[in-house]
């Protein structure tokens, strides 16, 4: 009887742990969630709907600036992710290699990690605005007449300065996945290869390339989906029209009346359900990736 009672304490003895942790985000996440989706189907009793309806999310759906936002939106994620990638995957193959400074070189890259997205969003503004850092200097030394004659950076209709930022941050982190396969690997593979007769480039399409897509495939997929519904960054170095779908959803929520929120809570349920796609794909591949 003891015997049970032990290993039935000893079974509740992680749960109990973790319990505390879980709760909190049961409820703040999984309350908050439940809020916002009552709320886009219409029930907001505190301004007077109480009828549950789908109209708003046909409304959504069916706007023509909804979908111009969710085009900008995709294009700035698609864009960043893949710059990010392509940038990511060629630091990592130069530090990989050991020459001096290496150490150093690797400390400065992993430096924007810890760095708040609203502290990158901030200096790019400082470097990059037309009454900025780079276009003083460029002033200086006699490159344009005026700080007017700098292009538009910053709440451009390219959405050059989100991508700077967003590239500037997300670069170290799919850097150091690709890094750390390449560590675990080894030159093993890369040396049986070149004892075949392989090339440097069939030695990177046909052996490394494969060993580090698993990893990169799945970073991919977090940066995308981080990216696509961001808020600060696009908030502060977007343009005004059209906005990305996180933006535009805090517009409407933001609206005096509150019976704007609903369209709102619909914008932001649409960005949950794309996240939680992307989230999904990110646990079949890492399951892949493991077998």
């Amino acid at each position: 009887m003891k015997l049970d009672r032990y290993s039935l304490k000893e079974r509740l003895k992680i749960p109990l742990m973790v319990f505390p942790s879980m709760a909190v985000i049961v409820l703040l996440f999984g309350g908050g969630l439940v809020f916002g989706l009552l709320q886009s189907v219409g029930y907001l009793p505190v301004a007077g709907l109480t009828d549950f309806t789908f109209s708003h999310y046909v409304n959504v759906l069916t706007d023509p600036t909804f979908l111009r936002s969710l085009w900008v939106t995709f294009r700035i994620a698609f864009i960043v992710t893949l710059l990010s990638t392509i940038i990511a995957v060629g630091m990592a193959f130069v530090l990989r290699e050991q020459f001096p400074g290496s150490r150093i070189s690797t400390f400065v890259f992993q430096i924007p990690l810890p760095v708040p997205h609203l502290v990158a969003a901030s200096a790019v503004i400082l470097l990059f605005a037309q009454s900025g850092l780079i276009s003083r200097i460029a002033v200086a030394i006699g490159f344009i007449d005026a700080p007017s004659g700098f292009p538009v950076l910053i709440n451009d209709k390219l959405g050059v300065g989100i991508t700077l930022s967003f590239v500037w941050k997300e670069v170290p982190f799919i850097g150091l996945v690709v890094l750390a396969v390449l560590q675990s690997v080894g030159p093993k593979y890369e040396e049986l290869a070149r004892t075949l007769g392989a090339n440097k480039r069939q030695r990177l399409q046909y052996v490394l390339l494969p060993l580090i897509m698993p990893g990169l495939l799945s970073t991919w997929i977090i940066v995308f989906a981080f990216t696509f519904a961001n808020f600060e960054i696009p908030l502060l170095l977007g343009q005004t029209f059209p906005q990305t779908l996180p933006v535009q959803a805090f517009q409407e929520f933001q609206k005096p009346e509150l019976t704007s929120r609903p369209i709102g809570m619909a914008i932001a349920t649409v960005i949950a359900a794309i996240t939680i796609v992307l989230l999904v794909a990110y646990r079949r591949l890492a399951r892949y990736s493991r077998a």
